[in-house]
């Protein structure tokens, strides 16, 4: 029970084998995550069959998120395949006309975009290698400058570091895919371009209106006005996700470091999960072995307590999908272990209430030398409060519906158990010894009740 940071794995063409999958399970993948920008909702439906049909052969409870594509912004079509250059100092239109662009115009399809853009705006094309600057605006219109070119051609995608965009956080397609992909009821929903807790609502709204299931809720952070609204965004939702690619592309990438740190510290103080993503060990696409930035990297997501680390292409078009899981396993148990035995001051809590009751439930523990806290947990709500206390303390938790178990697997440091005789029993001593523990004094949390107990 070294490893306390979860795998998120992204599920793709190279992993959507039932053999593969199942082998990345075994080695430590314990949340699968599936790209809803990529396929129809029945593909994508049929891999959530196939991995809970994996995880109750190996017995092994594993979290399923589906990650909605959301308004992805994109130009429209050129007159030709070839590659526009677009020059420093040059004008460049941006309309709603549809016919096919050249070196002077393209299409944006998005009116509601046209309308949000504002004189001194930037937008950048085609992952920020092309900034525009708005000069003018007109009503089906912009008028830009360009300020850094490189080339351009159709389809390509576009952010707004600087504008807050009036339009529905779902678009017709995100509706269709939630309708269908809740009928298979997944444990995690992540809601793409998240700007205001408002989106929150509107989507859990949506949800509720179709299902009693208790999906939960990951906000994707990606846009700087969404790190300006943290604190309202992470209260609305369930969980959050570092989304630090597109932080990178609409921020200088030189404050995502800190932007990310300062949203694990919101997270905590919020009882929140929150997971660090994209680019964790992306030269595993085509390489054996990570780069020695990558490892630092991932070591260095654990070090911070985040609650997963996830992976993205290089484990749905990498070479080897298995190896890049054993390799994130070994980073992170291998750093889990350290912080362990170098043990973090669990009294550093930043602004968390002194009364706080996972407080008292983790410096219970701490003072007693505890092998494992031990929650029979109805919902997911207490042992994330626990958890996010941070106490480097294993955290049980025994289930008596398997969606608690599956939707705990995401959370650090606990090792959920689904087992409804166990739970109806309330029996700890039992639970704990499927981990290994036959010994040692436990914390057994049971709603408001709290006990320290021995076993021997």
């Amino acid at each position: 029970m070294t490893r306390f940071t979860k795998i998120i794995a992204s599920i793709g063409p190279e992993s959507e084998n039932s053999d593969v999958l199942t082998e990345m399970i075994k080695s430590g993948v314990n949340v699968c995550r599936l790209n809803f920008s990529h396929d129809t909702g029945e593909i994508q439906g049929a891999k959530i069959d196939m991995i809970r049909s994996i995880s109750e052969k190996l017995g092994m409870p594993v979290a399923i998120i589906v990650d909605i594509q959301g308004p992805k912004h994109r130009i429209g079509n050129f007159e030709t395949e070839k590659h526009y250059h677009l020059k420093i100092g040059q004008k460049f239109i941006l309309d709603s006309d549809p016919t096919p662009g050249n070196e002077n115009r393209v299409q944006l399809p998005d009116i509601d975009v046209i309308h949000s853009l504002k004189i001194g705006d930037n937008v950048l094309l085609n992952d920020g290698k092309i900034q525009l600057r708005v000069d003018a605006v007109f009503d089906d219109s912009v008028e830009t400058s360009v300020i850094r070119g490189d080339e351009i051609w159709s389809r390509r995608g576009f952010n707004l570091p600087d504008t807050e965009i009036n339009t529905e956080i779902l678009t017709p397609k995100d509706k269709a895919d939630i309708e269908y992909v809740i009928t298979k009821k997944p444990d995690w929903i992540a809601v793409s371009f998240v700007q205001r807790a408002e989106d929150i609502a509107f989507v859990r709204d949506f949800i509720a209106q179709r299902t009693s299931h208790p999906i939960k809720i990951i906000a994707k952070i990606e846009r700087p006005n969404a790190v300006e609204r943290i604190t309202d965004i992470a209260l609305a939702a369930d969980g959050i996700m570092i989304a630090r690619g597109d932080l990178a592309v609409e921020l200088p990438f030189e404050q995502v470091p800190a932007i990310a740190r300062k949203i694990i510290r919101e997270c905590r103080k919020l009882n929140r999960p929150v997971i660090m993503a994209t680019q964790m060990l992306s030269s595993m696409v085509d390489s054996e072995f990570p780069t020695r930035a990558e490892v630092s990297d991932v070591a260095n997501a654990a070090y911070l307590r985040v609650d997963a680390t996830m992976t993205s292409e290089e484990t749905t078009i990498g070479n080897n999908p298995v190896n890049v899981i054993n390799t994130m396993e070994k980073i992170l148990s291998f750093t889990d272990a350290d912080a362990v035995a170098n043990p973090y001051d669990w009294s550093r809590i930043d602004n968390v209430p002194e009364n706080d009751w996972s407080r008292s439930i983790s410096s219970m523990a701490y003072l007693n030398k505890v092998s494992a806290i031990v929650v029979f947990a109805r919902d997911i709500n207490s042992v994330i409060q626990i958890s996010c206390r941070r106490s480097d303390i294993p955290i049980i938790a025994v289930c008596g519906e398997s969606f608690v178990a599956n939707q705990l697997c995401l959370v650090r440091g606990v090792f959920p158990i689904f087992d409804e005789y166990l739970f109806g029993q309330r029996d700890a001593f039992n639970a704990v010894r499927q981990f290994g523990i036959g010994i040692g004094r436990l914390v057994i949390v049971d709603d408001d009740k709290v006990s320290l107990r021995t076993l021997n």
